[in-house]
């Protein structure tokens, strides 16, 4: 048995159909490829999109903006606000949905299919690529999910050659969001930062994204800061902060909204976001 199915989402194949318990333990059946899909998480969208089966997407949440064709789609919330009637009338045969959104149990209720995950670990990310591949009845679904993993792994092995030397190995701080969310070591952020050979101060008891108090990071005091929420820039209004040696030797990423988009997306693009990652390191370096 493939070892991906002994972690938790068993999937197999009978006279066509395909049938898998997702991350709420749930067992779902697909009795045919579904061509009316709708995303309610931007990764789910850009994992569809990458496994070439972006035309049968119908609506996403309303963050999805990759790539450039989902930005036409009708948009229907968020984890917490999804709007049940915009869903229904869109007639969708299947909704790829966070395992925390809110409205799952009213669509089951309307008859309508429904596969919850919500990727926190890079494991995660792989698993739910290989998922996703499944339920959309690929011709050769492990296959397809494999190349697109190992393309995101390759590119970020190719990042860290491209470390600069000064910082190969250091400390890091992430803040995936305002109000001091940090990427533990055990997110799949922390495992492209693991896999670039950098060493995360929120370790694996403190879970994926644990919220910080902002003296655990003066305390901690880490070569690099990474702040992938734009609005989080003003570090010298916290407390011991400006006294940090990472904001006074200017160690500090702050990063475009698109950027930071795109790097707490567990999706395709981590290979991407590790290359964003790096680039930051090598302008710090050069200065």
């Amino acid at each position: 048995m493939h070892k991906l199915c002994l972690l938790l989402l068993c999937l197999w194949e009978v006279a066509g159909a395909v049938t898998l318990v997702d991350e709420r333990k749930v067992s779902v059946v697909i009795d045919k490829p579904p061509m009316r899909i709708i995303t309610l998480l931007p990764s789910l969208a850009e994992t569809v999109c990458e496994l070439g089966a972006c035309s049968r997407l119908v609506g996403t949440d309303n963050y999805a903006d990759w790539p450039e064709s989902v930005k036409a789609l009708p948009k229907l919330g968020g984890l917490y606000d999804a709007s049940v009637e915009a869903i229904f009338r869109l007639k969708p045969d299947l909704v790829l949905a966070g395992k925390s959104t809110r409205i799952i149990g009213r669509l089951e209720s309307l008859g309508i299919k429904v596969v919850a995950l919500e990727p926190q670990s890079l494991e995660d990310v792989e698993r739910g690529m290989h998922t996703i591949a499944k339920v959309l009845q690929l011709p050769q679904p492990d296959a397809a999910a494999d190349r697109l993993w190992q393309q995101a792994m390759q590119a970020i092995d190719q990042s860290a050659k491209k470390i600069p030397l000064d910082s190969q190995g250091v400390s890091f701080y992430f803040e995936a969001s305002t109000g001091g969310y940090a990427a533990g070591e055990v997110s799949f952020i922390g495992g492209v930062m693991q896999r670039l050979g950098l060493r995360n101060i929120v370790g694996v008891s403190m879970g994926a994204f644990p919220q910080i108090n902002p003296e655990f990071v003066v305390r901690a005091s880490p070569h690099w800061l990474f702040l992938a929420e734009p609005t989080a820039v003003a570090l010298h209004k916290r407390p011991g902060w400006s006294a940090m040696s990472a904001v006074k030797s200017g160690h500090v990423c702050a990063f475009s909204a698109s950027q930071g988009n795109m790097l707490v997306r567990p999706g395709p693009r981590i290979g991407e976001a590790a290359e964003v990652l790096v680039t930051c390191l090598q302008k710090a370096s050069a200065l």
